[in-house]
């Protein structure tokens, strides 16, 4: 398919062309940053079209205002407000806003209000003796004329639509239900016949499948308070620095390139970087984490976001759609109109359900008018009409997509964003996680933690020495050497004739003595002796060896630090039946101190593709696996597993290639998206075990199976109000979701 203009960043010159992108170590929808697009399709490799249904953060996304959609259907879309053509419920906006469409409910609650009104002295005219047959009778038909026909009509109208698309649904069963009731009852009282009139039984339903629909659309409203309340995190005014005045603008005129002052207390507009003062910003709001992060110049910060003491200056970069929070709320509505592979079983349910509760009713009517008491119409009618009602199958419908989508808004809240539904269940079943070392259970950031002197030099000359060639190289280890000697206020002198090898490390003149720092490897080939002693005390950790005009002068350790949250996150991982692997580039000595500390398997000395090659090895064992990690070796990894889990301050590939993204970049947000996707699947297994066992047993009862045993029959009004109680039940249960600890 094509990508529109307007879908792909909105500029004319991409009108009419076709792009493709590289598939490898993708998945599922194929989310590429369109930077690495290639146009034409190349001749040799893996490429994919890109779809235009895919509309990447980085491209400008269809502008979907007007367009409706389904909570349990997402592939319906329409133009405009109405019902589902498949189940018949309230169509709502795809595009969230903070201005909620109250339309729909509304309607309903005018509705109801006038059916509340007819229905109680319809009720009470049951209760007055005395009055004339004929008269009761044409009173009881004027009050539940307007009540059936107009209070009603949006059932008629969607049961009617039912059997238009031949997609059968609980407003099927309403409308015959309310039908036959009151056609039946209107038949008795033109024809005179003595055969009973059920105006009661037409009017309550309708009245009590009104508040059904009501409680239902205010709790559905609930399900989206997650992304209400991300909306409502961005500010509605910038103050904009021009001509050396500070003005208050409103956010949409924001443009990148501004110049922008925050204030202390206030939110921070729109996704930037800092470029004077400084101050601690709370990111709760896209991390989960309560911890103030500090903000000097240079650092980036997020629209949305709580400026907390101190005054700066920030240079806009993106606005509007394009910011951090805009994504987060695109990528929350998104995962909540997708759908899990339990619902396939619902779906299958449903699909019968009707049809079958049909032919039941139909059975019921039969069987009690042969074989029941007189009036044996009455008896059978009543019945018929009970098993009708009764069999919403409503609850079938929302137990999952509810619970997807409260347990979606709720990993937003806590700094995890699940990409679909898919996702959300397969986490649940993951038994294995396979993690990244370096930036994943480890800082990713080298300190020098000692130094060790040999052949009389001294430690400050060992760092001097070290430090002045590693000013030359870019390699992280070069940055912690430097801030080292630096921190003990060791002058570093220039080096001469420097050379970098590869794998081995740095040669090069200071202060006119030759200087070698590296590898024993490197050493050794300079004909410098590394003792075995020296050697040995270095084990399981990383080190620089240095020689001065040929003699070992020491060396330098330095360690990657571990989190501070890695242990006891891996520990309530492992505690939660989750095998724990870490794979990683680094030595074996190294990975094997710390896969000792933490109590996990490793494989260390493992290539980019190897990580993969792990990841299937262990599927291949029967194993559900999820892939935590943060660079863009990890990519093909995080692709290949079950779940692939990319930490949020990770690169851009790897966060496309994943299935869930942790904002704040942190061990503890995996735990609480391993928590998560188990809450949901436990709501979720409850709303399809209660809806299930409702039907079972509510049919029977209705149709009534009590009633040879204990002359016990079921009353249209109270199958009404059973019906009601079913779907309402179910969205309770999913909303408990939002208060799920994390």
């Amino acid at each position: 398919m094509k990508v529109d203009a307007d879908r792909a960043a909105g500029t004319a010159d991409h009108a009419g062309k076709t792009y493709y992108f590289c598939a490898v170590g993708c998945k599922n929808k194929f989310e590429i940053n369109p930077t690495r697009y290639l146009s034409p399709k190349p001749q040799s490799g893996t490429f994919v079209q890109l779809s235009s249904l895919v509309t990447p953060a980085t491209m400008a996304p269809a502008k979907p205002d007007g367009e409706y959609t389904c909570p349990m259907h997402p592939e319906v879309r329409q133009k405009r407000a109405g019902a589902c053509p498949i189940c018949g419920m309230a169509l709502e906006p795809v595009e969230f806003s903070i201005e909620e469409d109250t339309s729909e409910l509304r309607e309903m609650q005018r509705r109801f209000w006038i059916a509340v009104a007819l229905t109680i002295p319809l009720l009470a005219l049951m209760l007055l003796p005395g009055l004339p047959g004929r008269s009761i009778r044409s009173l009881e038909f004027a009050l539940a004329t307007p009540v059936v026909l107009w209070s009603g009509w949006p059932f008629f109208q969607r049961g009617g639509a039912s059997v238009v698309t031949r997609h059968l649904n609980m407003f099927t069963l309403i409308a015959l239900g309310v039908g036959i009731s009151y056609l039946f009852s209107v038949a008795s009282l033109i024809t005179g016949l003595n055969a009973g009139l059920y105006f009661e039984p037409a009017a309550v339903i309708t009245t009590l499948g009104l508040l059904g629909q009501i409680l239902e659309l205010r709790a559905r409203a609930h399900t989206s308070e997650a992304i209400k309340a991300l909306l409502n995190l961005g500010p509605k005014t910038a103050r904009r620095i021009a001509g050396g005045t500070e003005t208050e603008s409103a956010i949409d005129d924001i443009h990148p390139g501004d110049l922008l002052r925050v204030r202390p207390g206030e939110k921070i507009p729109v996704d930037g970087v800092v470029l004077e003062g400084n101050s601690s910003v709370d990111e709760s709001m896209i991390s989960g984490e309560s911890m103030p992060v500090e903000k000097t110049v240079d650092a980036r910060v997020t629209g949305g976001t709580l400026n907390s003491t101190g005054s700066f200056v920030m240079r806009a970069e993106r606005v509007g759609r394009d910011t951090v929070l805009s994504q987060i709320v695109r990528l929350v509505a998104e995962a909540q109109r997708s759908r899990a592979p339990i619902q396939r079983l619902a779906d299958i349910v449903s699909g019968y359900f009707v049809p079958a509760v049909v032919l039941a009713s139909i059975l019921t009517f039969m069987a009690w008018y042969v074989w029941g008491p007189a009036p044996a119409l009455g008896h059978a009618l009543v019945n018929a009409v009970a098993v009708l009602i009764i069999a919403c199958p409503c609850a079938l419908g929302l137990a999952t997509p509810m619970s997807v989508t409260v347990a979606t808004g709720r990993g937003a809240q806590s700094g995890v964003l699940i990409r679909n539904a898919e996702a959300l269940e397969a986490l649940a079943n993951v038994d294995t996680l396979v993690v990244d070392k370096t930036g994943t259970l480890t800082e990713g950031r080298l300190k020098v933690v000692s130094t060790l002197a040999a052949n009389g030099c001294s430690e400050e000359d060992l760092l001097r020495f070290a430090a002045s060639l590693e000013k030359s190289s870019e390699h992280p280890v070069a940055q912690a050497v430097i801030e080292a000697a630096q921190a003990i206020a060791i002058t570093i002198p220039p080096a001469e004739n420097f050379q970098s090898i590869t794998g081995k490390g740095l040669k090069g003149q200071v202060d006119g003595r030759a200087v070698i720092v590296g590898n024993p490897l490197l050493l050794e080939e300079a004909g410098v002796t590394v003792h075995a002693d020296l050697a040995a005390a270095h084990d399981a950790q990383s080190a620089l060896f240095v020689s001065i005009d040929g003699t070992l002068a020491g060396s330098i350790l330095l360690v990657d630090a571990l989190r501070s949250s890695a242990e006891p996150t891996i520990a309530a991982i492992r505690s939660a039946g989750i095998n724990v692997v870490m794979l990683t580039g680094d030595n074996t000595r190294v990975a094997a101190s710390l896969a000792k500390r933490l109590r996990i398997h490793f494989e260390a000395e493992v290539l980019p593709g190897g990580k993969a090659d792990a990841v299937r090895k262990l599927q291949s064992a029967g194993h559900k696996i999820a892939m935590l990690g943060d660079g863009i070796n990890d990519a093909p990894a995080l692709a290949a597993a079950d779940v692939g889990i990319a930490m949020g301050k990770g690169t851009d590939i790897a966060i496309e290639s994943s299935s869930i993204t942790l904002l704040n970049g942190d061990l503890t947000a995996a735990w609480r998206a391993f928590r998560l996707s188990r809450a949901a699947m436990r709501n979720i297994r409850q709303n399809l075990f209660f809806a299930f066992f409702y039907n079972i047993l509510g049919v029977p009862i209705a149709a009534g199976i009590l009633y040879p045993f204990f002359g016990i029959v079921l009353s249209p009004m109270i199958a009404s109000a059973a019906m009601t109680f079913s779907s309402v039940s179910v969205i309770t249960n999913a909303l408990r979701l939002r208060r799920v600890r994390l």
